[in-house]
């Protein structure tokens, strides 16, 4: 199977990195657990492209830690066979970064494209499941009959109680959710 694993709140927590950008940058404060909506209301648009930028510069980028049991199950699904590609919302100014730290976490894959249509790619690759935290981007998977899995965030909560998503709180409970669609 091919499966497509986003980066940012997928395989490490993200958000804390975007709060310390917002918070140093303007002052503003933006609570994990109030994040109940995929919009970023209390940051004018231009602010919060700054706080990404910032969070996907070198830096930052290569200072994540995974999330606990992240980079085991992914290293089990690719010696099983199946072809990993990490997609991410990023630019393609960051894919240098991005791949030295997915090296350095030792995750292994076969494609890495950063850009901002996940979707349109997952179609062109053929992609079977693909592990994100954007409702949006599990919304677009389903209507393209692409099976959508998530680690369960305050943004995407209602979205796995309406949807047909694979959602866990942690990568082991994923991994074993997926158990049964990925030994088809």
């Amino acid at each position: 199977m091919k499966i497509a694993i986003d980066i940012d709140s997928t395989l490490h927590h993200y958000w804390d990195a975007l709060e310390a950008a917002a918070r140093r940058r303007f002052g503003v404060s933006l609570p994990y657990e109030h994040q109940v909506t995929w919009q970023i209301d209390q940051l004018r648009p231009e602010q919060l492209r700054a706080c990404i930028a910032e969070t996907h510069a070198e830096g930052t980028v290569l200072a994540a830690e995974p999330y606990p049991g992240a980079v085991e199950v992914v290293r089990r699904w690719h010696e099983a066979g199946h072809w990993i590609h990490i997609t991410s919302h990023r630019s393609t100014t960051a894919h240098g970064a991005t791949a030295r730290w997915l090296e350095n976490i030792g995750l292994p894959y076969d494609d890495l494209h950063c850009s901002y249509d996940k979707i349109t790619r997952a179609r062109e690759l053929g992609i079977d499941v693909l592990v994100d935290d954007s409702p949006d981007n599990l919304r677009a998977a389903l209507e393209a009959g692409i099976l959508g899995a998530t680690l369960v965030h305050p943004w995407n909560r209602d979205l796995v109680e309406e949807e047909d998503v694979v959602a866990a709180e942690d990568w082991p409970e994923l991994e074993r959710k997926l158990e049964g669609f990925l030994a088809r």
